[in-house]
């Protein structure tokens, strides 16, 4: 059986704490904002707000490999977080 390394669980419970402090409050205002766009296309506000917040805490662009300023993780590991992030 493999087993993730320290890098991916750490990545895991990084990932856990931003879902819950940070996307799952901001559910309800995020479809707020999407049905209220006058283009339903756009990226709503919180969405950008978000996005900025993962990249400060280096949860942005995980499938990318470590040359192209991703966090270079495995096949095996990059599924276990993508169960997180949904």
């Amino acid at each position: 059986m493999y087993e993730l390394t320290g890098k991916a669980l750490q990545l895991q419970k990084q990932l856990t704490a931003f879902m819950d402090e940070h996307v799952y409050p901001n559910e309800h205002l995020f479809h707020e904002q999407t049905a209220s766009a006058e283009n339903r296309w756009a990226p709503p506000p919180i969405l950008e707000e978000l996005k900025a917040k993962a990249r400060a805490q280096g949860l942005w662009n995980l499938f990318l490999p470590e040359s192209e300023f991703g966090a270079g993780l495995s096949n095996f590991e990059y599924a276990h977080l993508c169960e997180i992030m949904g």
